[in-house]
């Protein structure tokens, strides 16, 4: 296992969402910071709900901040660089930041499909490589990847955001495999979240050949319904996977019940979703004509 306390942790995408849940609480529990994002705002805000969190800490966390884009591997090489620099005992590194794009495979332009491969997946991949060097000369270390439920499985209009999300899984399991294999202390966690309350569909992009605004409306309407996990819920997960090495965290109902569903219907589970998606909506809208009624 991988202890919280008197650890160092890198976090990606800290100035919201999962990853600035996962900051507070690591802090919360003992555990030194080096966060980033492109955010800068956002991640003095992090910092600052920590600094005050920890104000009756009679030892007080060690915070650096650090602007960071991860589809710039020349950034992260830096990020890892500064972030060993300040925390010599750094030893998890959570690999959070993400984007999400929406619209089926022939509406996403390739421009758009590489700019979201490049964070979600290329972000996480240059992110475990400037960092493993110095992970592996701890006595104890670990990876997060953070995937997403649409690593396991695939719902039309999200052809990039799986794509991307079931490759960060199968690079997580490779080298969670080789590095038990080599005997190395590091270990690797990837995480699939469910549905959490954050503003990443509020934020996605849409592919260019969308021309109908009310399918975006439509979409962050049903994500907001579907969202039911709390950011600071899904750390409390992460944390309690990292430290019992857990390979796998499935964070939510949701994501527990869609991990059953395909691994019974592998082939035929988005029949059985959609049915339920269906209803679902139906009551919706029948409970809302009846609230307005």
């Amino acid at each position: 296992m991988t202890a919280i306390a008197g650890s160092a942790a890198a976090v990606t995408g800290a100035a919201s969402g999962i990853g600035r849940a996962l900051a507070c609480e690591l802090a919360r529990r003992g555990c030194d910071l080096a966060i980033a994002d492109r955010d800068e705002a956002g991640l003095q805000a992090t910092a600052a709900e920590i600094a005050n969190a920890s104000q009756s800490n009679a030892s007080p966390r060690k915070v650096t901040l650090h602007r960071l884009d991860v589809s710039e591997p020349g950034q992260i090489a830096a990020f890892a660089e500064a972030a060993g620099a300040a925390h010599p005992g750094l030893n998890i590194v959570v690999n959070n930041a993400g984007v999400a794009l929406l619209g089926e495979f022939g509406e996403i332009e390739q421009a758009q499909m590489d700019w979201l491969f490049n964070i979600n997946f290329w972000g996480v991949v240059h992110g475990t490589r400037a960092f493993l060097p110095q992970l592996s000369r701890q006595r104890e270390a670990h990876i997060v990847n953070i995937s997403s439920i649409f690593g396991i499985i695939a719902p039309p209009g999200q052809s990039a955001y799986c794509a991307a999300k079931f490759a960060v899984r199968g690079f997580s399991e490779s080298l969670r495999h080789e590095l038990a294999v080599a005997g190395s202390p590091v270990k690797v966690s990837v995480v699939h979240p469910g549905g959490v309350a954050t503003n990443i569909a509020r934020n996605s992009r849409s592919g260019t050949g969308i021309t109908d605004n009310a399918r975006r409306s439509e979409s962050i309407e049903r994500f907001d319904a579907l969202a039911r996990t709390t950011p600071a819920a899904a750390a409390l997960r992460i944390i309690a996977g990292i430290e019992k090495n857990q390979p796998r965290i499935l964070i939510g109902k949701d994501a527990r019940f869609m991990d059953l569903l395909q691994r019974f219907r592998p082939g035929s589970y988005w029949k059985v979703m959609q049915r339920m998606m269906e209803k679902t909506a139906a009551r919706r809208i029948a409970r809302d004509t009846a609230r307005a009624g």
